[in-house]
């Protein structure tokens, strides 16, 4: 029996119940995709730089994945493979937003010509 709740609607709603893991999952991929946005403008207008930048981004953005999934929305890390599988999702694709992003910004706001 399909939830009569959405998935955005589920998404932003504590301890939503989720019988589709997938659709948790992709709530993941995305707001890990948003979040990279957001982080990759916030270090370019910052400006943060280097390794240091880089290991904040990922673990910023895996300790938020991994706190939403198991404050937020109370579901249990094993049921998806763990704390390092559902760090891996979508991990590489928003990392390559991340950078592009603060690439673009960091340049445009603090490069000499």
């Amino acid at each position: 029996m399909k939830n009569p709740q959405g998935v955005y609607e589920r998404a932003f709603t504590r301890n939503s119940p989720w019988p589709d893991k997938e659709e948790l999952l992709d709530v993941v991929y995305w707001s890990r995709q948003i979040l990279a946005i957001i982080i990759g403008v916030a270090f370019g207008i910052l400006p943060l730089a280097g390794i240091f930048a880089i290991v904040l981004y990922c673990g910023i953005t895996t300790l938020a994945m991994n706190v939403y999934v198991s404050e937020f929305q109370k579901q249990d890390l094993e049921e998806y493979g763990g704390f390092f599988e559902l760090a891996k999702e979508g991990f590489m694709s928003a990392f390559a937003s991340f950078l592009v992003v603060w690439i673009i910004v960091y340049s445009s706001m603090h490069a000499s010509l």
